[in-house]
């Protein structure tokens, strides 16, 4: 599986984004994803998944409520939609995905990173 995150960009703070991150292949409907995010000098974070069923959703505290992450298995596309972002949200934004997953506890495929720059 090869994954394909876009729209990342610049915005203000208390506006919107949506990334979205397209896989290749036929099995895209067997794989949990998710959206991780990274700042330089600290780890790696989990932000969004949703289960491979589409069934189930989850967010990281810090997000919660704000973001809202979606799947078409039509287009083989996950999308994360971003409201009212903070300065705070800033990073390199990852998709993932997880065969039969659903809280991307065991990633297997990573996607390139889009950047999200918010500012104050």
């Amino acid at each position: 599986v090869q994954l394909q995150a876009s729209g990342g960009g610049l915005v203000q703070a208390g506006g919107s984004l949506r990334l979205s991150c397209a896989a290749s292949g036929r099995t895209f409907s067997s794989y949990g994803m998710g959206w991780f995010r990274q700042v330089p000098g600290k780890e790696r974070e989990f932000v969004a998944a949703i289960s491979w069923s589409g069934g189930s959703t989850y967010y990281a505290g810090s997000v919660k409520g704000r973001f809202t992450i979606s799947r078409d298995n039509a287009k083989n596309t996950v999308y994360l939609q971003m409201n009212s972002l903070k300065p705070e949200d800033t990073a390199v934004y990852y998709c993932a995905a997880e065969l039969y997953g659903s809280s991307l506890n065991r990633v297997n495929y990573w996607g390139n990173g889009t950047q999200v720059t918010v500012s104050s």
